[in-house]
């Protein structure tokens, strides 16, 4: 009978794990070539004090970290396609994803810095 119990209880504890979720991405297709969006991205996030981890042109992907307490994380993809570069951004804080509307503001700031920004 108790075997029944601890077998009980470790199925109910599995229960409660909870596999991570993916960060949702924040997608904007941008009138622009992808390597100029992907400098731009580089400088965009060096500015804000993250640090590039991993950057590659070829596979049009940009991997940065901030070590500040809890850290953070952002992913950037780009595809080109026939209306200019499909930007991805996603990020995540201390292995959590945060919501893709906090990235909003570096959207907004990488399409000044293209000049597509709107007047």
């Amino acid at each position: 009978m108790r075997g029944v119990l601890i077998v009980l209880l470790f199925g109910l504890l599995a229960g409660c794990a909870v596999a991570p979720q993916a960060p949702e991405p924040r997608e904007m297709t941008l009138q622009a070539a992808t390597d100029d969006t992907l400098r731009e991205v580089v400088g965009l996030l060096q500015e804000e004090g993250y640090v590039i981890r991993h950057a590659d042109a070829e596979l049009g992907r940009v991997e940065a970290v901030m070590a500040r307490w809890p850290g953070y994380r952002i992913l950037a993809t780009t595809v080109t396609d026939d209306n200019g570069t499909r930007l991805s951004l996603t990020a995540a804080r201390g292995g959590s994803p945060l919501p893709p509307h906090l990235l909003d503001p570096l959207l907004a700031e990488l399409q000044r810095r293209l000049g597509l920004a709107p007047r």
